[in-house]
């Protein structure tokens, strides 16, 4: 620890813990689980960013498999070459959207890396069980492919029915290879985000995290809200601007929670309003991405609604029309938050919910500060980033950051140990309830929608738990009784601790 602490550049600090991980992995995760909450933003955003952009050039070893298009045909040779057996849980990329920064190549191997290191850390899943994988199909980054340092596969992306077809035996290959697995797909454009979800989420266990974990952590933080706003679920009026991966997993999020809460389909598409760059998805309007087109709002109830003439009806109209009581940013557009817009907000409603989620810090739709200022405290606000506290008067405002985190590892967890044969929607309802459970009076007394990351390793125990009394419920695993399953869990979970060795 005092080796990280002397190093003032979190980059610095970034490549010390990667070095220290192919050292001595007991060591760095025994490391990272005593002190992670201050190093999640080192491991993984902010600095994994900066990490990735820059990944040729700190590049020191190689980590998990790289698929190529030089490799169709043998992909499942490649998976042969794992540096373990029994592998449990692989987080695969084509790192075309590398966080907000886009496609970053190569350099997007760092992500399923930092989050396989959350899943040892915060879920307790043994190091040998986590496989990284790049789907490196090249890259359309004309600054990677003219630095004579880049590492990856020179070329342009790959595309159209070649890139499905290399998907496709990867996919077979990991059925093969690893049938015990469960798939998590990470940081694809939103076009073959949900393409691959749609296509694969019955022939194996399989979740994209930029859908469907954000939206489990953006529906627990609204649930915390709630409590604070005293306005209940059924009664929420919530805004999303942004309609890519993570706009469209919160909407389908939000409304299967409402559905548990008995609402009615029409009722449940007039309270949630996605907007994309364009304005409110509405009828009539051109739009061509498929995911967009199941939260599209009729004619006929945008006219109800004060919205008159052809559009574009744009988020400042939205806004003042709708008086939403919880505004989310997946947009990627900084500064999209203004003061007159957060303002008119918070004249409409008494504990206004403001979550920009966008990240990395610099693409957050508003900061913390701004939006502290702009309704005079009386925002509930989660950000996508970590930033820090702010003094209001005489209250210091820990604002919680809405980090994925708090819900992947617990239902990859509980799918794994389940035996769950499929991952659906419900898991991640069932995560944001356990997780806005363990949200405390204290925390939400110190401005915080979300509980102490020091906590985590308990709360992904609950919600594993919780995610695979879902597989039982819906018949997607073999039912286990309370006792079974808390003992498979126990069992399960790995420790960094130094095995003990016995001579003679």
């Amino acid at each position: 620890w005092e080796h990280v602490t002397r190093k003032s550049d979190p980059l610095e600090q970034f490549i010390g813990l990667v070095a220290l991980e192919g050292r001595n992995a007991v060591l760095f995760y025994r490391l990272l689980t005593d002190h992670f909450e201050s190093l999640l933003p080192i491991v993984y955003t902010p600095t994994v960013g900066r990490a990735c952009q820059e990944f040729s050039h700190i590049f020191r070893q190689g980590r998990g498999l790289w698929i190529t298009p030089d490799d169709r045909g043998r992909v499942r040779e490649v998976l042969g070459h794992a540096p373990w057996e029994g592998v449990r849980l692989i987080v695969a990329t084509d790192n075309e959207r590398i966080l907000g920064l886009g496609d970053q190549g190569a350099g997007g191997m760092w992500i399923p890396v930092g989050k396989l290191a959350l899943y040892v850390a915060a879920a307790g899943f043994h190091p040998t069980q986590c496989l990284p994988i790049s789907l490196d199909v090249g890259t359309d980054n004309r600054d990677l492919l003219e630095d004579e340092l880049y590492i990856g596969w020179r070329g342009p992306r790959l595309r159209g029915a070649a890139y499905d077809e290399l998907v496709e035996e990867f996919v077979e290959a990991v059925r093969d290879r690893f049938p015990d697995a469960l798939l998590q797909w990470e940081d694809f454009k939103k076009a073959n985000a949900f393409r691959l979800l749609d296509r694969y989420s019955d022939r194996l266990p399989s979740f994209n995290d930029d859908i469907q974990g954000t939206a489990g952590v953006a529906l627990a933080g609204l649930m915390a809200a709630s409590r604070v706003s005293g306005v209940p679920m059924a009664e929420q009026r919530i805004v999303l601007a942004g309609a890519g991966a993570a706009g469209v997993g919160i909407a389908r999020q939000l409304r299967d929670a409402m559905r548990r809460e008995g609402l009615a389909e029409e009722e449940i598409l007039r309270r949630i309003a996605l907007l994309d760059s364009t304005g409110l998805l509405v009828e009539g309007r051109a739009i061509d991405d498929a995911h967009k087109r199941e939260f599209v709002w009729p004619r006929q109830m945008a006219a109800d609604c004060g919205f008159t003439g052809d559009g574009p009806f744009e988020l400042d109209e939205v806004v003042r029309l709708l008086e939403p009581t919880a505004l989310i940013g997946t947009s990627g557009q900084p500064g999209l938050f203004g003061r007159s817009l957060v303002e008119e907000m918070a004249a409409a409603v008494e504990r206004p919910a403001i979550f920009p989620f966008s990240n990395p810090t610099s693409k957050s739709e508003a900061t913390p500060e701004e939006l502290v200022e702009w309704t005079s405290g009386r925002a509930l606000i989660a950000t996508g980033s970590p930033f820090e506290p702010v003094r209001f008067g005489d209250r210091l405002i820990e604002t919680g950051q809405g980090n994925n985190v708090y819900i992947f590892p617990g239902v990859g967890l509980g799918v794994v140990v389940s035996g769950a044969r499929r991952v659906v929607d419900a898991m991640f309802t069932a995560a944001a309830e356990t997780l806005a459970a363990s949200v405390t009076e204290a925390d939400l007394a110190r401005g915080s929608l979300y509980p102490r990351l020091g906590e985590l390793r308990a709360i992904s125990r609950r919600i594993a738990a919780a995610t695979a009394r879902v597989a039982f419920d819906e018949e997607l695993a073999e039912p286990l009784d309370e006792e079974t399953l808390d003992r498979r869990l126990e069992e399960f979970v790995w420790s960094p601790d130094y095995p003990r060795v016995r001579l003679g």
